[in-house]
């Protein structure tokens, strides 16, 4: 018979998985990892309504994407294009950055398949006599370690002709010249320490779950069960 049980502790758990999965997908596909070096506005950017320059703008750059301004041929101004600069895997601008994409990959899909499991934790708590709390944390540890290979081998790729391209000729491995670090990149940073979190915080879903309190009420034919 399925028990659906829901504690606090396991449906907080639930959530900041889904949370997860979700921040870590979003920096990946963003094109926000590295800001670009202020490019002044030229006589063509005259602003036909105010008839003055716009103000100097600054491109985006992502591991496989882009962002910049193009002339906009209606209206004179500039308007933001977004989009991949790499057309396939071979064409990502550096060894390392094609390597970052690897090991991130891997690391959201592994907790995409956990925020999905989690879902169902609620009247599934075991497979074979093995705690899936306890699976997925050791799951979510893992893509943890991913997460970290990919960050740590990201910074290796500052050097190559994308980026200085955009960050000027000072960037290099580990120097970000005149770029600065976009949203994407510390959203990555915060939801691989989130995937520590959640892994250490699924024991004690495991815990909440199968405590003294939830034997008696399933002993006592509820089939719904809801603790604080």
């Amino acid at each position: 018979m399925c028990h659906v049980i829901v504690t606090c502790r396991s449906m907080l758990w639930t959530l900041l998985s889904i949370v997860v999965a979700f921040a870590e997908l979003i920096a990946f596909m963003s094109a926000d990892w590295l800001i670009g070096k202020a490019k002044p506005a030229s006589s063509e950017d005259m602003d036909t309504r105010t008839g003055g320059s716009q103000e100097p703008y600054r491109p985006t750059l992502g591991i496989y994407g882009r962002c910049t301004r193009i002339p906009h041929m209606q209206y004179s101004t500039r308007d933001t294009l977004c989009g991949p600069y790499a057309e396939n895997f071979n064409e990502i601008a550096s060894g390392f950055w094609q390597a970052t994409a690897i090991f991130l990959a891997v690391g959201i899909l592994i907790l995409c398949a956990v925020a999905f499991v989690s879902v169902f934790t609620m009247c599934v708590q075991s497979v074979m006599k093995k705690s899936i709390f306890n699976v997925c944390g050791l799951l979510q540890g893992i893509a943890g370690l991913f997460l970290i290979l990919g960050l740590m081998l990201y910074p290796a790729g500052w050097g190559c002709q994308k980026a200085i391209s955009y960050c000027g000729h000072y960037a290099s491995a580990y120097k970000l010249g005149d770029c600065s670090l976009g949203w994407a990149f510390y959203t990555a940073i915060g939801g691989t320490v989130l995937t520590f979190i959640c892994a250490v915080f699924s024991a004690q879903a495991e815990i909440a779950t199968s405590s003294d309190k939830v034997q008696e009420e399933i002993e006592e034919g509820k089939n719904l069960i809801c603790l604080l």
